[in-house]
């Protein structure tokens, strides 16, 4: 799996578990009220956090693994279970909002409140969560000490983190323009890769784990 690591193929996969799609709705109802100025601060706050679960990921994970005593080979089809469950669950999304969702709680009108709800639930873990934290894992074992492949996923995480922000900030203009209808197919497809994702991790982990399984 790992033999044509590269740039593209790490940032398709951080892409597919890592974007914020589906904390759309949550971001809009939160900042409907907002200054452009708030809103924008807001967008940098949940990019920021966002960011920061994948460096931790990036600089933490690999060790968290040895100190547990945990082989790589069982955290791939470990995470690669939680990459195809968070898949199916885009595939199968409600066709309900998250709008409608939120409509049916309080906003919080103090700002630091909706600070802290930019960065939970929104930037963790609907955007950043379980999966991410999986993906990143894996990709860095893999690299193995390759000096070049380990700045080719830094500067995956750093894209798809400028991505995330850019998404935030023009996300009014992204669902008028795609609609929700478009915005629920989308979530689909990318749901599609993360769950190809989810069941290559599983595969490469069980062949592993199992020498003689798949002839």
């Amino acid at each position: 799996m790992y033999r044509e690591l590269n740039f593209q193929l790490m940032l398709i996969a951080i892409f597919a578990v890592a974007n914020n799609f589906k904390s759309l709705g949550k971001f809009l109802q939160l900042t409907q009220n907002l200054s452009r100025g708030k809103q924008l601060q807001l967008s940098r706050s949940a990019t920021l956090a966002s960011l920061c679960v994948m460096l931790v990921a990036l600089f933490f994970g690999d060790g968290l693994l040895h100190f547990l005593n945990v082989s790589l080979d069982s955290f791939r089809v470990a995470g690669g279970i939680v990459l195809a469950i968070l898949g199916i669950e885009m595939i199968h999304a409600k066709s309900k909002t998250d709008d409608d969702d939120i409509n049916n709680r309080r906003i919080p009108h103090n700002y630091s409140a909706i600070i802290s709800t930019a960065i939970i639930p929104i930037a963790i873990p609907l955007t950043t969560g379980a999966g991410t934290f999986s993906t990143i894992i894996i990709f860095v074992s893999a690299i193995n000490g390759d000096t070049s492949l380990y700045w080719q996923l830094v500067a995956a995480i750093f894209v798809q983190a400028f991505l995330n922000y850019l998404v935030f900030r023009y996300s009014s203009y992204l669902l008028r323009l795609l609609g929700r209808i478009g915005m629920s197919v989308l979530t689909r497809i990318v749901g599609l890769f993360t769950l190809t994702l989810g069941i290559q991790f599983i595969t490469t982990g069980l062949k592993a784990v199992f020498p003689g399984w798949g002839g």
